[in-house]
């Protein structure tokens, strides 16, 4: 039995979709449970539209949810030989012809087709005809002579068995005038090149299957396993398009998404194994079989994405979430400075508190983070007479507290209430203004622990309270 190999090919032309991670992932996964490999192909024919900045972001995004090809990436603009190859061999072998149509001619017959309301196929006009009637001067198209009879049947892995009447499957080009493959041929010369055993990809391709299963019939290559995945959809229904908001890593990773949690989510995203819901890596590999997969389209869900990285964040070693909370500082903020690094690690446990994001972590720790307070205008009007005296005596009472914890503070807290004659509220609000700059923000005794003596007192007193 041959091993297992599953391929990804990516167009270079714009950042990758959330959709193309999804199917990486799940070829990735299929071959990693079979103990084969995987490949990344990258389909840079368009030489236009194709920029080495994409081939860059493809490679690093999957490299970010964790899904790294075996061997060095496949490059299909390097293999057009051998794609005019395997072109000409059809020519010779009368399973292709040369069309001499000219564009005028096919966009008569694609308008015909659209008067009528029916879907444009190619009239085979060229497909029978003698060389000799050809235009001079004229340079041809090669197209593949599809079945004209009978029908053929696709053995999905996801979708079953699905039908086709040959006659609806045109004679497609496979060289264009120019000498140039079209992407059916070189896709079906590369997967057999690369002796790959399983194509997953979105079920809008199927139709491009059904051309490529003529390829392999009639070169007599061993045909692939197909399986066809469904789409993934906006919210209101609609297929994801690369023009959606969050519709690229970029903008999940910018927000404070984690790759663990993200990568969950996609496997989940129209795959199910019983009712597991979280899933290591490993148990991904385990567990990922082609079966588990549904044949409806999925619906890309904001909330469950949040949803799942407040899991994430809730549950994973604190240590590496502190690595992942630093890079992402770098990245997307400004770098925790090195002094300021262990006060956040420290407070990392009610830091996370009701965090969906890294960013939500980062906004909560900013009172750390500065060195100067920055406060909220609206917020600092709140330091009426009344709070300068709490915020005054508590500093008094303060400067005696020798060990920072919740008990030693506690008693300070409620004595100020008592002679202010006023409710904690009274107490920690403008406290917490005066240390944070925001009524908004942690339990007022995690701020003070976190801060440290030193830096209570000197925020306690500074001109702007006055």
């Amino acid at each position: 039995m041959k091993k297992v190999a599953t391929r990804f090919a990516p167009s270079p032309t714009g950042p990758l979709h959330i959709g193309g991670v999804r199917t990486a992932l799940f070829n990735w996964l299929y071959s990693k449970n079979k103990k084969g490999s995987f490949y990344l192909r990258i389909e840079d024919t368009d030489k236009e539209r194709s920029k080495d900045k994409y081939k860059e972001q493809i490679v690093k995004s999957l490299k970010w949810i964790g899904v790294e090809n075996d061997g060095d990436e496949y490059i299909q603009s390097k293999k057009i030989n051998d794609h005019i190859k395997v072109a000409n061999e059809l020519l010779k072998n009368g399973h292709a012809y040369k069309c001499y149509c000219s564009s005028d001619e096919i966009e008569e017959q694609k308008q015909r087709a659209k008067q009528k309301k029916i879907p444009y196929i190619y009239d085979r006009k060229w497909r029978n005809k003698n060389e000799s009637e050809a235009p001079k001067d004229s340079k041809p198209t090669i197209r593949f002579k599809s079945k004209i009879n009978g029908n053929t049947i696709l053995k999905d892995l996801v979708q079953g068995d699905v039908q086709i009447d040959n006659n609806t499957i045109e004679d497609f080009i496979i060289l264009r005038n120019d000498g140039s493959p079209t992407y059916n041929l070189s896709a079906s010369v590369d997967d057999h090149l690369m002796n790959i055993t399983h194509i997953i990809r979105g079920d809008d391709h199927k139709i491009n299957t059904f051309k490529q299963m003529q390829i392999y019939i009639a070169m007599k290559w061993e045909l692939p396993s197909f399986a066809h995945i469904p789409l993934i959809h906006t919210t209101e229904g609609k297929k994801l398009s690369k023009r959606d908001k969050a519709s690229t890593l970029d903008d999940y990773s910018k927000i404070g998404i984690m790759s663990d949690a993200l990568r969950n989510y996609l496997l989940r995203l129209g795959w199910s194994y019983k009712d597991k819901e979280i899933f290591t890596l490993n148990e991904s590999i385990k567990y990922f079989n082609l079966e588990g997969i549904g044949k409806s389209p999925s619906k890309l869900d904001m909330s469950r994405i949040l949803s799942m990285n407040e899991h994430y964040i809730k549950n994973i070693d604190e240590n590496h979430l502190f690595n992942q909370l630093t890079e992402y500082c770098k990245l997307y903020k400004s770098e925790i400075k090195s002094d300021k690094k262990e006060k956040i690690k420290k407070s990392l446990p009610f830091l996370k508190n009701k965090a969906k994001t890294l960013e939500d972590i980062f906004n909560n720790g900013q009172y750390i983070m500065v060195d100067n307070v920055n406060f909220n205008q609206e917020d600092i009007k709140l330091i009426d007479d009344k709070a300068k005296k709490v915020i005054s005596d508590f500093n008094t009472k303060f400067s005696h507290v020798n060990k920072l914890s919740k008990e030693t503070l506690e008693p300070i807290v409620n004595e100020l209430i008592k002679s202010n004659d006023t409710n904690f509220k009274g107490v920690g609000q403008p406290l917490r203004i005066a240390l944070t700059g925001s009524k908004f923000g942690p339990g007022i005794y995690d701020i003070i622990i976190s801060l440290g003596k030193d830096e209570v007192r000197k925020r306690l007193t500074n001109k702007k309270l006055s």
